[in-house]
Formats: structure tokens, C-alpha cells, sequence
């Protein structure tokens, strides 16, 4: 790991303010990937619209000199959701029966990757939570592994898979306790 530069992280509840910086870092993280019909602009534009207006949104960007360089975002989610249904096989009731973190995206510049920031994002949105469990889903084939061979590292543990729509890929749904 190389040391980070400085950053700042701060933590919004509300969209509107931080819209475009979650934007702008989207498409430099994504950027080999925006050719995609999942992953281009648009497509992400609208789902981070959905979620934003999603009950327990939050979201924990991190800036260098006023230049937002990560961030990471997610919404409470309970038993019925549609996360959860849509997720084989079903996961097991002491995951879904309070209300759990849907983590729904993370990422950091490419020139902050392996310099300890993503997780330092992750960990200061998981200090904001109440809830006892945190949910990702990740493109196990996507780099080789390397990024769910990363959350493994951070905790979590594979529980099923899941296909959120047509155009995505099938993911790796991952869960682990928020402390």
C-alpha cells in the first residue's frame, strides 16, 4: 500500500448537494467499463437518483484539496426488498429479519487505489449505521478477483448471487456485520 494523500471524508444525507462529484468520480472509476449499458453514465446516474431517494441514504465522499477523489453510498434496506428477493438463495433470516446497509457503490480514483482510502471510506459510512449487517454485491470475474478478494479481506463473506437487472452482470451478494 502507498501512502494517501491527505483526504477529508464527509458524510451527506441528502443527494442534491454532492450529485455531480459522485458523478465526476463514477466516471474515473468506471471509466473502462462506461461502454457498457450498466455501467455508462446515464445508467448510473439514474440508479444513484433511485437510491438517493431511498429511506436511510447516505453517502461518504472523501476530497484532496477540494477535489473528490472516492466515495461510497447506501440505503437502508428491510426483509421485503427487492435487494433480497432478487438475491438465490435466499439468504438466511438473521440477515433480513431487521434492517440491513445495502453498501450500493464504492470507489476511489485510480491514482488513490492501494492507498488505504477506500477503506477508510467504507469504515466511516459503516460508523454512521445502526444496522447490524452491511450487503454488497460484487462482479467476482471483474480484475481478476481482486476486488472481491478485497472484501473478503474486509470481512464479509459470500451468501448468494444476484442479477439486479438485464444489463448487469451476475454479482456476488456478500454480507457482513457492521462492527
Amino acid at each position: 500500500m502507498t501512502t494517501a494523500p491527505a483526504v477529508e471524508l464527509r458524510t451527506f444525507t441528502e443527494l442534491d448537494a454532492v450529485r455531480g462529484d459522485l458523478i465526476d468520480v463514477y466516471a474515473d472509476v468506471r471509466a473502462a467499463l462506461l461502454h457498457l449499458p450498466n455501467y455508462a453514465v446515464t445508467a448510473f446516474g439514474e440508479r444513484l437518483d433511485r437510491h438517493g431517494a431511498e429511506p436511510g441514504f447516505v453517502t461518504v465522499l472523501a476530497y484532496a484539496d477540494e477535489y473528490p477523489v472516492g466515495y461510497a453510498y447506501g440505503n437502508t434496506i428491510e426483509h421485503a426488498d427487492r435487494y433480497w428477493q432478487r438475491t438465490t438463495p435466499e439468504p438466511a433470516d438473521e440477515y433480513t429479519k431487521h434492517p440491513a446497509l445495502a453498501l450500493k457503490e464504492i470507489g476511489v480514483r485510480p491514482a488513490w487505489r492501494g492507498t488505504g482510502t477506500a477503506r477508510r471510506i467504507h469504515d466511516a459510512l459503516l460508523a454512521t449505521r445502526e444496522e447490524a449487517y452491511v450487503t454488497l454485491m460484487v462482479n467476482s470475474a471483474a480484475g481478476d478477483g481482486k476486488v472481491h478478494a478485497l472484501y473478503r479481506s474486509w470481512g464479509y463473506e459470500d451468501i448468494g448471487q444476484s442479477q439486479p437487472s438485464a444489463a448487469s452482470p451476475v454479482l456476488t451478494v456478500m454480507i457482513r456485520s457492521t462492527r
